[in-house]
């Protein structure tokens, strides 16, 4: 074969591998978590900080200075808000957050103030994973920006038993 074919076709597979790699890193390297998983204190090293709630509340600190927020009529008001999977929805249906949903890669905050939601995806193992806000989970987030969940060990509490011979332990 001439060396011009080659180039077509070895052009025409780097265009095909490109874009069927961008859609799917998402896929690929997503985290399905549970709901129990999410709730907690959620922190980057930049100092953003996300803390879901069991009732699916959400607060943000610093949540205006990530990249995302910028998509966003007030940035500086994004301090709390709602949160939900999307669900998997049928074939011919888009999918929707939905606050009944109990596992999922991806989540959706939608604030109080400023009528903004954001996308988070989750990456990661599913025993450790990461959340990264953005609008393009392909374009990933700052090296700074993935937010971990604070893994905070519950001190070991020692109650005294009183008896009723006034004894302790």
């Amino acid at each position: 074969m001439s060396r011009q074919l080659w180039r077509s076709i070895a052009f025409i597979g780097v265009v095909v591998a490109l874009t069927v790699s961008c859609g799917w890193a998402a896929a690929i390297y997503a985290a399905e978590v549970s709901a129990d998983q999410v709730e907690g204190q959620w922190t980057n090293e930049a100092g953003t900080s996300l803390t879901f709630h069991e009732d699916h509340t959400f607060a943000a600190e610093h949540f205006d200075e990530l990249p995302v927020a910028s998509d966003c009529t007030n940035p500086s008001a994004l301090s709390s808000g709602r949160w939900a999977f999307y669900s998997s929805a049928a074939a011919d249906q888009i999918n929707a957050a939905d606050e009944t949903a109990t596992r999922g890669t991806v989540l959706s905050l939608i604030f109080s103030a400023g009528n903004c939601e954001v996308d988070v995806y989750l990456f990661g193992d599913d025993d450790d994973p990461s959340m990264c806000p953005t609008g393009d989970p392909d374009a990933g987030c700052p090296s700074d920006g993935y937010l971990h969940r604070n893994q905070t060990a519950a001190p070991a509490l020692e109650t005294a038993v009183t008896r009723p011979d006034g004894s302790g332990k």
